[in-house]
């Protein structure tokens, strides 16, 4: 136990809980949620506590740390269930030994499964695949504001649908069932565009039986597009890794690391601006020329951060757009990024991404629910001016019609979430208190975006 205050993997989150409990069994997560006078509310579970925004703060009240509770407990013929703290690139790689693979192969390999199942994780769609990892969560266990233990499955999918989106509001995720896939031989290329090269091409890019990741630069107007598919079963000692080791410590250690040195050590905006755009032409230079291969692993894209984060840290934030209006979203963030550097001398020091995520309805607060969507979405290294920056960003996106994360979207406003969600947050809201009357699970940071405590 501890009352010393919480911070996230980047040290941006801070909490200040009244106690913290790393849990070892199913047990100590219901004795802990039943005393409330031992540990007093908001109680939440995190894991890696990776996320970018306040979801698991628990401001004078409990924090229950997963990770100690990390065994696969069994593998199924096309599943595998797994203990809510153990971290999503450690079974995905047990499951490799059996020429096995998760359907969605997110760059965090830190992430943990407790939060993979019920909380907004995704990357680039493969071909016919969902892009957000919480639609392939098919049992979900866990321990109610009461201490009871309770399982939703596929047999009840309109509740499962919204234990994917519950963030441990519901419940404290103790176990989980996912989905997984049989290994295969992974085709991996980039290929360069301007903007204007972009939108012209995108209707044909579309068509193309392969998924979309995007890294862009608005101050040098180019977008460079990871291309990927699938090309059929293999072993993992047919296929290269490589590529993906050298892709991930630049981008996970280098890049960051020389965003950091270059926005703290030349007092001119304009050298840092030359030299973030220096280095960044390295980065599409060597995704053009070096990083790709006909058949590579699919789980080596996966990267395993430190438990706190260096000077090779990065922050990002998410929006999705309906991609037949994504060019003119797209330019709209182009502009915004360029305003608001001449107007303020700050802009981020790393490359842009976006993720191309097929329509999905698996999750009640899925951000391709109403159809396929692609993201931009800023990323830095926390300089001062990047949290002035995301709420100009998250206004604009909100203007445009976009849809956030509530775990990867930080700065939102109450006003934004309904915009984005509609009907679909007081539907939330409505079975969240079923499950949780006395709002046990509920911290300041969802009760103020989800309207919770409205009329209490």
């Amino acid at each position: 136990m501890s009352t010393a205050t919480l911070k996230n993997w980047f040290g941006g989150i801070t909490s200040s809980p009244h106690t913290v409990v790393e849990v070892t069994s199913v047990q100590q997560i219901v004795d802990i949620v039943k005393d409330t006078e031992r540990y007093p509310s908001p109680v939440r579970a995190i894991g890696s506590n990776h996320s970018t925004t306040p979801c698991g703060t628990a401001d004078d009240g409990t924090v229950i740390i997963t990770r100690k509770m990390d065994k696969i407990l069994s593998y199924g013929e096309d599943t595998v269930t797994v203990q809510a703290g153990a971290l999503y690139i450690d079974v995905n790689q047990e499951l490799v030994k059996r020429g096995k693979q998760f359907y969605v192969n997110v760059e965090l390999g830190n992430l943990t499964i407790g939060s993979a199942c019920c909380g907004g994780t995704k990357d680039a769609s493969m071909p016919g695949e969902f892009g957000q990892i919480a639609s392939y969560a098919v049992g979900i266990k866990m321990v109610l504001p009461n201490g009871d233990l309770f399982e939703v499955d596929e047999s009840d999918p309109e509740l499962l649908q919204l234990a994917r989106s519950s963030y441990g509001l519901f419940g404290v995720v103790y176990e989980a069932t996912f989905r997984v896939r049989e290994l295969a031989a992974m085709e991996v290329h980039h290929e360069k565009f301007t903007l204007d090269e972009f939108a012209r091409q995108l209707p044909e890019l579309r068509t193309r039986d392969e998924s979309m990741m995007l890294y862009i630069n608005p101050f040098k107007d180019t977008i460079t597009v990871e291309f990927r598919r699938y090309h059929g079963a293999s072993s993992a000692g047919d296929l290269s890794t490589w590529q993906w080791k050298l892709r991930n410590q630049v981008w996970s250690h280098f890049a960051p690391l020389w965003g950091h040195n270059v926005s703290r050590l030349f007092p001119s905006k304009w050298v840092r601006s030359a030299l973030t755009d220096f280095y960044n032409g390295l980065i599409v230079l060597a995704l053009t020329k070096v990083i790709k291969g006909k058949a590579t692993l699919p789980i080596a894209q996966q990267i395993r951060y430190p438990e706190v984060s260096g000077n090779d840290r990065y922050l990002f934030s998410i929006w999705a757009f309906p991609e037949e209006r994504y060019i003119e979203c797209l330019r709209a963030y182009y502009d915004l990024s360029k305003e608001h550097y001449a107007r303020t001398g700050y802009r981020i020091d790393l490359l842009s991404v976006g993720y191309r995520i097929l329509a999905d309805q698996s999750s009640l607060f899925s951000y391709s629910f109403n159809g396929t969507v692609i993201t931009f979405d800023p990323v830095s290294t926390g300089t001062l001016g990047w949290d002035a920056f995301l709420r100009e960003y998250n206004s604009l996106c909100s203007d445009l019609g976009g849809t956030p994360l509530f775990n990867q979207t930080n700065l939102l406003t109450r006003d934004q979430v309904v915009h984005a969600f509609g009907e679909r947050v007081d539907r939330f809201e409505k079975q969240r208190r079923h499950y949780d009357p006395s709002n046990r699970l509920l911290n300041n940071y969802f009760a103020e975006l989800l309207g919770s405590l409205d009329g209490d």
